[in-house]
């Protein structure tokens, strides 16, 4: 089993023995670097070797924890997927109106500073496997569930708020390259709130 794999302690050139990492801490460490590359490097392009050298561990070590280099891309997608939803959690304690601003705020931010991060989560570099696009629609459908919940929404305009984090993405995407000097992060972020303020009204409406 995975947990009981033998993973000797390395000792590099620099004649330093560092200690054995458990199967958990040694999985962690090689998502750790990989998410550095990923965010980068088409998967075609990923070197297995040089995430391997710089765990210290051998390549076939590395390929025991992932079996594949899709399995090890897969994984280190649904870490950045989980890093997203916890850098654009809102605080419970504010206001609605606040959580979704919070938001709004926190994911304009990542895009901005960030953005290859961002289209190889959405885009994935071209892998085909649908986990990838799995990790997409949990990080969407998490972020539509703060905001319905926030607002206290019903759950009809649900697909109205889904699609309105695309309209929130790609408008991020387009204004953070190359950043428009005319517009700040919070009149951008005032303008997508306006934007979910007017697409709820029209549901609204349709439904009376």
């Amino acid at each position: 089993m995975l947990n009981s794999v033998s993973d000797p302690s390395i000792t590099p050139a620099d004649g330093v023995v560092r200690r054995r990492l458990s199967a958990v801490e040694r999985r962690r460490q090689l998502i750790s670097i990989g998410l550095a590359q990923v965010v980068e490097t088409p998967i075609q392009d990923l070197s297995m070797d040089e995430v391997a050298a710089e765990a210290g561990i051998s390549r076939s070590l590395l390929f025991h924890y992932f079996p594949t280099k899709t399995e090890f891309y897969v994984a280190c997608i649904g870490a950045a997927g989980r890093r997203i939803l916890r850098t654009t959690a809102p605080d419970p304690e504010l206001p609605g109106e606040a959580q979704v601003r919070q938001m709004l705020q926190a994911l304009v931010e990542q895009i901005a500073r960030r953005r290859s991060f961002w289209l190889a989560l959405v885009h994935g570099h071209g892998v085909t496997d649908p986990r990838v696009s799995e990790v997409v629609s949990s990080v969407l459908a998490v972020s539509t569930d703060r905001v319905v919940e926030a607002l206290g929404l019903e759950a009809s305009q649900r697909p109205v708020v889904h699609a309105w984090w695309a309209y929130v993405e790609d408008r991020a995407l387009t204004w953070s390259l190359p950043r428009d000097p005319r517009v700040s992060v919070a009149e951008l972020v005032e303008e997508c709130e306006a934007a979910l303020t007017a697409l709820l009204e029209v549901s609204r409406r349709r439904e009376r």
